[in-house]
């Protein structure tokens, strides 16, 4: 088998198989990129109807990837938390699909139109 064969393999198993998923605590919401906008900030639509300016964390820069579209967890700031906040987890497509199925994210069809 190519190597790149087993590495697409070992992706899907990857992505279906769901070890966690993490969820919000506290003041942390979730979140879709909408907009890159280069070095590590990121326009994000939160679910408590705000929209913020990301960045990820010096600790997460070269081990998260975030691309638009993805599903991720927002913590705001405590000075200008409704207009800024910080990444701490992307969710996979299978994280997605068992939150979506579990009743966290009920309000996504609705927030994913405006």
């Amino acid at each position: 088998m190519s190597l790149k064969k087993a590495q697409e393999e070992q992706r899907e198993a990857y992505e279906t198989e769901i070890k966690h998923a993490k969820l919000p605590r506290g003041n942390q919401v979730f979140g879709v990129v909408d907009q890159r906008l280069g070095g590590t900030r990121m326009r994000v639509r939160c679910l408590d109807g705000k929209q913020r300016l990301c960045r990820i964390p010096g600790r997460f820069k070269k081990r998260l990837w975030v691309r638009e579209g993805d599903t991720v967890l927002v913590e705001p700031w405590e000075l200008g938390g409704d207009t800024k906040g910080d990444i701490l987890y992307k969710y996979t497509r299978a994280q997605y699909q068992w939150l979506k199925n579990r009743g966290y994210l009920k309000d996504v069809h609705e927030f994913e139109e405006f």
